[in-house]
């Protein structure tokens, strides 16, 4: 017997070394390295600006020896009774060198006017038939009038019925709000609109110049006879009308909108006036030689105050 029982137990023995050679130890993860974590969702693209016809003129301008507030608004496409204004100039013949005149309007002040919201009337809670009730400040609950029993009679109707008050109707005060003014200078980017201007020839005859940036020729010319007609281009608003500008004689100046305004020099005679609305075709100025060698008209169209080329836009 003993020997029966030494055999199965190393048998049981062996079956168990076996099964523990064949088992497998569980793999184990390396956590030090991890996969990046790619963006779930990529930034949308920003669009590019879209090209318009804004405007490009600086806010303020540094007065220079030989400057003065008429040529300084021909160069900026403003009017100079503006451009006094907007600067404080008494006299728009006076300005002083290194001096710096704004472009545009001041913003206005704005002003708002708020009213004191009013407290609503106190309501007394009275109940019928009994003596007025008196609630205490930190009072939550309010209890309710107790119910007298009085014999009917017509005083006692009369009595009941005057007890009775409505509660009062409390509207409240709203404050009004304050209107935005919108300043001048906000809208600056130029419309479809501005941009498309029926042109017209100012006189007739052939060209005597072309315009040409690099030799500072700014405009046309146009010769002609002493008294010939000069009409205006387009329509628009007689923004200067004299000659107080060196170069140019007897000059018109017409606005036609917050772009383009056109230019018209070395006139004999003036025969519009300043703020006067002028349409197209309409004569605006005999033909002369005033600060010039001959009979001629000089011609210029300018946008935001800058010269270009008139042959661009005129028809023909």
């Amino acid at each position: 017997m003993n020997a029966t029982r030494f055999a199965s137990a190393l048998a049981v023995l062996a079956m168990l070394a076996g099964c523990m050679t064949a088992r497998h130890s569980a793999p184990v993860s390396d956590r030090t390295q991890q996969t990046p974590v790619k963006p779930a969702v990529k930034p949308a693209p920003v669009a590019a600006p879209v090209a318009g016809s804004a405007d490009p003129r600086p806010e303020f301008y540094t007065v220079k020896k030989g400057d003065t507030l008429y040529t300084i608004a021909l160069d900026h496409g403003l009017d100079y009774k503006e451009l006094a204004e907007w600067n404080n100039l008494d006299n728009p013949n006076v300005i002083r060198v290194d001096r710096q005149l704004r472009l545009r309007a001041p913003a206005p002040a704005s002003t708002v006017v708020t009213a004191p919201l009013k407290a609503p009337p106190k309501v007394e809670g009275r109940p019928v038939g009994g003596a007025p009730s008196v609630a205490g400040a930190n009072d939550a609950i309010k209890s309710q009038p107790k119910g007298v029993k009085v014999p009917y009679s017509d005083q006692a109707l009369a009595q009941l019925s005057g007890q009775v008050q409505t509660k009062p109707v409390v509207t409240p005060v709203v404050p009004p709000v304050a209107k935005t003014e919108v300043r001048p200078d906000e809208k600056l980017a130029a419309s479809e609109d501005d941009e498309k201007i029926d042109w017209g020839w100012p006189a007739t005859g052939k060209l005597l110049s072309t315009f040409n940036e690099s030799t500072n020729l700014k405009g046309i010319g146009i010769p002609g006879k002493l008294g010939q007609a000069v009409i205006a281009s387009a329509p628009g608003k007689v923004l200067y009308s004299g000659d107080g500008i060196r170069g140019y004689g007897k000059l018109v100046i017409i606005k036609h909108n917050k772009v383009f305004l056109s230019v018209y020099a070395h006139n004999s005679q003036l025969l519009v006036k300043e703020g006067q609305t002028v349409v197209k075709g309409q004569k605006i100025a005999d033909m002369g030689a005033s600060d010039s060698d001959q009979v001629k008209l000089h011609f210029e169209i300018r946008r935001f105050g800058k010269p270009i080329d008139p042959l661009t836009l005129l028809p023909g």
